[in-house]
């Protein structure tokens, strides 16, 4: 009878599709509007089909839906859809309503500075972290990032500083998982690189990712964990290479991120 309480925990187990309370029905919805990639406007029906591994008529049928709550917008002359301004609602509502971006931008800009480098906030989604906010402290090296913006989980220090903290039950089924969609040949490496940050993490208390993910950075990430362990947000700063060596790195810029995140954490008090 009633609601079961939820565990605080939640990131210790993952929600599968054999759990009595999980919708199927969402999950369909939500892996529609996941197929539209950042910076991709039109998908048809069939483009989502063939993405989700859905049945064209039950995409069909949640297109049509989803477009009558405002979630999709139909393009009649293209016969595709974009998303809607209902997206635009929720994203900006889950913006505003996080008082940690407010915390944290001034020192993640003051250490943008110090360090010449971008220094990033973000938070996990599956397979990829997102990007909730970046600073940027060097005018004449901006990567391309912007909120919004998808980063990959096993590559880049964001990442890694999120996996670094995951309960080994966890990291072990996400291992399995990653393996699947991995290309073969890149999987040693790319495993290696997720094992190696966490024995980084063990013994620095941050992690890195030095070239792994683009060949001309360097960068060094921290995990945020909430107080009641139901969350998990990661920071990093990220710059070239000529700037960011591994001695300053660990001698310097990491302390100065654990230094941040503490911070942060304080200011909230684990509350985010």
């Amino acid at each position: 009878m009633g609601n079961p309480k939820r565990k605080a925990d939640t990131f210790l187990q993952p929600i599968g599709e054999d759990h009595p309370q999980f919708v199927s029905a969402v999950t369909r919805a939500f892996s529609i509007l996941r197929c539209f990639e950042f910076g991709e406007q039109y998908l048809g029906n069939q483009d989502i089909a063939r993405r989700t591994g859905l049945p064209k008529p039950t995409v069909s049928r949640m297109t049509f839906t989803l477009s009558a709550l405002g979630y999709l917008e139909y393009s009649s002359p293209l016969e595709k859809y974009s998303l809607g301004p209902a997206i635009l609602s929720l994203s900006h509502a889950y913006m505003k309503s996080n008082d940690i971006l407010s915390i944290a931008r001034p020192l993640m800009r003051e250490l943008a500075e110090y360090t010449q480098a971008a220094v990033m906030l973000g938070t996990s989604d599956g397979r990829r972290m997102f990007v909730l906010e970046v600073c940027q402290g060097d005018a004449t090296f901006h990567l391309k990032l912007e909120p919004g913006a998808p980063v990959p989980h096993g590559s880049s220090a964001l990442g890694r500083a999120d996996l670094a903290v995951r309960p080994q039950k966890y990291f072990d089924q996400y291992m399995d998982d990653l393996k699947q969609d991995c290309d073969p040949a890149l999987w040693p490496k790319i495993r290696a690189g997720i094992v190696q940050a966490r024995q980084d993490y063990e013994n620095y208390g941050f992690c890195f990712s030095l070239g792994d993910w683009n060949p001309d950075v360097f960068a060094v990430g921290v995990p945020l964990v909430s107080a009641d362990r139901s969350r998990i947000l990661a920071f990093n700063c990220s710059g070239r290479v000529s700037v960011m060596t591994r001695e300053k790195l660990i001698h310097d810029f990491g302390p100065k991120l654990v230094a941040l995140r503490n911070t942060v954490y304080e200011l909230t008090n684990g509350r985010f």
